[in-house]
């Protein structure tokens, strides 16, 4: 592994004392919980108290800013669209695609960035206007390095012309007003505007070759050197001054450094006018003295100049890398790595641990917007499109997200059922049935367990049920109940409320017989758990009461084994108190009315039976 380029930075935590102190920390896939403890530093020490609160360090703080996250939402869709380009195409076709996706980028990052401006304007609190200028200086940074990229490593042309057009228009219209305000110099003024307006400029438009510009702007500048050599200007230095930065004259050009903002405005204006046709080969020569000249020793290079020279070195890599250090985000190296790969730049480099750097700093990226409530769902599809560790990825963040509400929820759950992710769904599944049980939502609970394939949790519900039955004498979620369909099969108890639903609707529709073979079968099948056997024989009493005979003898016999079996089990109980007492009573009276009501039954279906056999 390469070693670091420096230390890391210092997070200071305000009111946590790390020297006196021991520290504890948790991490998390986008932040980290520190708190101090009870433990000095120093040995044998007591306990002391210390600081009562619990810190929460984020990494990715951009993403809870309001105008950022137009940024990640916008280029969200531009990412997705880049996925989506046609691999078979070759040529000017994938080329024209790919430059107009970087210029969508840059296009994004500079509304941001106009955005920001206003807000750093309007602020009325100095300190986030200093903010918000801060983040107008980053996107500038940003758009800048972007754009420079996209000239040098996308649109790639057959020589690197870094020919900004001069504003030579405007300063022969100021010249010429300088000759009608000065009738004494009008002359030179006028050879100086004629200079200006000659001077051969390569414009998109323009059919020129190369050649020809090169032969031109040879002659323009030795006609320039001729009125240098002449003394032509010599009467006025400010023309004079004019014509040796026209020649491209490193001293004239420092001379007006203040005019420069920086050393790449310098390298512009210096290869304008002394090698507008400069060849890739010698940009880092010329970024690099320009540089050193603008400079001047009196101050070391920031993190954007190391940058904008490693893009001049045609240094991917190393671009991305100090990228990576300076920005406070992992967007722009995200979504600029995973374009250059696109543009087959990258594909020899692999990391150490199995994955490439695009799918790297998109799994960074995505592990960012993981930390924000909303912006999770923008996280996905970046995971998707991680052929190597994007899955394994994602299920380890998507079991992370709080489920603070059902249509979140439903959210999750529909993503990971997209994805075919079970053990996501079944998690989710259950997380929300538990929730759904303590809030009493039976029906609810019963749904997300089934959907979660959990026989456990089905029939922890299902008892529920029937408990809840038990003490109203009627179901909730009839619907429910009455639709499970082949779910019921997902476990015994599932399926003995969904037949216990069915005994009711035949009782109710008058379909005595099947309603009577259901009840039985129930029972004798041992579907129906024991505690709810009562239950069942006491359903069976107004069957048995009917005056047309609906149990045979065979099925009377059944139910009073059942009953004597139920009775012969019942455990002896100690000394009760009043309540347990009439419990038993009224046990023992239903108990009693089932035996006679079985043994009236008994006989009749005998003799209907018999008679049946004499006829």
């Amino acid at each position: 592994m390469e070693e670091l380029d420096g230390e890391p930075a210092v997070t200071v935590i305000p009111g946590v004392n790390s020297k006196k102190n021991q520290m504890c920390f948790d991490w998390g896939p986008g932040e980290m919980l520190v708190c101090e403890t009870s433990f000095s530093k120093k040995e044998k020490s007591e306990m002391v108290p210390s600081c009562p609160f619990i810190y929460i360090i984020r990494k990715d703080v951009d993403v809870y800013s309001q105008i950022l996250r137009k940024l990640f939402n916008e280029s969200h869709g531009i990412f997705l669209g880049l996925q989506r380009i046609d691999e078979e195409l070759t040529g000017k076709s994938r080329k024209s695609q790919l430059v107009r996706v970087s210029k969508n980028y840059r296009s994004v990052i500079r509304a941001c960035m106009e955005e920001m401006h206003q807000v750093a304007i309007t602020a009325k609190d100095p300190a986030s206007g200093r903010q918000f200028s801060s983040q107008v200086s980053i996107l500038s940074a940003m758009e800048l390095i972007w754009n420079l990229c996209e000239i040098l490593f996308i649109e790639v042309a057959p020589v690197t012309i870094l020919v900004l057009q001069g504003r030579l228009d405007e300063a022969r219209q100021m010249l010429s007003k300088e000759a009608d305000a000065s009738p004494a110099s009008a002359g030179i003024c006028r050879i100086m505007g004629d200079l200006m307006r000659t001077m051969p400029i390569l414009s998109p438009g323009n059919t020129q070759t190369l050649t020809e510009l090169e032969l031109k702007w040879q002659h323009w500048h030795e006609e320039c050197e001729r009125y240098l050599q002449d003394s032509t200007f010599a009467t006025n230095p400010h023309l004079e001054s004019l014509l040796k930065i026209m020649l491209g004259d490193e001293a004239a050009l420092l001379e007006q450094k203040e005019l420069l903002s920086n050393w790449y405005h310098f390298l512009v204006t210096r290869l304008l006018y002394s090698n507008p046709t400069v060849k890739p080969i010698d940009l880092h020569y010329y970024a690099q003295s320009s540089l050193d000249l603008f400079l001047g020793g009196e101050s070391s290079p920031e993190p954007l100049d190391n940058i904008l020279l490693a893009a001049f070195e045609f240094d991917i890599h190393q671009v991305i890398k100090e990228c990576s250090i300076a920005l406070s985000n992992w967007w722009f190296v995200a979504h600029l790595t995973d374009l250059l790969d696109h543009c087959k730049l990258l594909q020899s480099h692999n990391l150490y641990f199995g994955s490439n750097m695009r799918e790297f700093l998109l799994l960074e990226y995505a592990s960012g917007l993981f930390a924000h409530p909303s912006l999770w769902q923008l996280g996905v599809d970046y995971f998707d499109y991680c052929p190597k560790l994007g899955r394994v990825s994602l299920e380890l963040h998507i079991e992370r997200i709080p489920l603070n509400t059902e249509q979140k929820a439903l959210k999750v759950l529909r993503i990971c059922e997209q994805r075919q992710m079970t053990e996501q769904v079944r998690s989710i599944c259950k997380i929300l049935a538990m929730k759904a049980v303590r809030n009493n939502r039976l029906g609810s609970a019963l749904s997300w367990s089934i959907r979660a394939k959990d026989a456990a949790f089905a029939t922890l519900v299902s008892d529920r049920f029937l408990r809840d039955y038990c003490e109203r004498g009627c179901f909730s979620d009839l619907d429910l109940i009455d639709n499970l369909g082949p779910a019921m099969m997902l476990s015994d108890r599932l399926t003995f409320l969904g037949k216990y639903r069915e005994f009711h609707r035949m009782y109710g529709e008058k379909r005595f017989a099947d309603a009577a073979s259901l009840l039985l079968s129930l029972m004798t099948s041992r579907i129906a758990p024991r505690s709810f056997w009562m239950t069942l024989l006491t359903d069976a009493l107004p069957l048995l009461e009917q005056k047309q005979v609906i149990f045979s003898a065979e099925q009377t016999y059944e139910l009073m084994r059942c009953l004597e079996d139920l009775t012969s089990r019942r455990p002896v109980r100690g000394e009760s108190d009043i309540q347990q007492l009439q419990d038993e009573d009224i046990e023992t009276t239903k108990v009693e009315m089932l035996r006679l009501a079985l043994a009236r039954n008994l006989a009749r279906a005998i003799i209907r039976e018999g008679s049946l056999e004499g006829s």
